[in-house]
């Protein structure tokens, strides 16, 4: 099994994301919720809204980001991650998601 590319703690690898996800944490859980196939909208909303239902929707798309990359983990334990520390949760899940969905719509130009 594998792990995250970028640290738990590595927030500063992208400086831009990580003070977007400070002052606009529904923005990143948007984003990454609309790479990962659901509503930005709504997973944004909700994030900030109804924080234990953001809280959920996010551990929903870190499963799906670790099954897409066989990363070992538990949906438990996303829960936890996304409940104690949700921005470097944010901006792990962005910076693992986010590279490939910049490559996948510069393909499409």
């Amino acid at each position: 099994m594998g792990e995250f590319k970028y640290g738990f703690c590595g927030c500063f690898n992208n400086t831009h994301l990580c003070i977007v996800t400070w002052f606009l944490p529904c923005v990143t859980a948007g984003r990454n919720s609309e790479i990962m196939g659901d509503n930005c909208l709504v997973c944004g909303a909700l994030y900030c809204i109804a924080s234990p239902i953001g809280v959920y929707y996010q551990a929903l798309n870190r499963q799906k980001i670790r099954e897409q990359r066989s990363i070992e983990g538990t949906f438990g334990g996303d829960c936890l991650v996304h409940l104690f520390c949700p921005l470097c949760a944010l901006v792990q899940d962005a910076q693992e998601i986010q590279p490939a969905a910049q490559a996948e719509s510069m393909a499409r130009e």
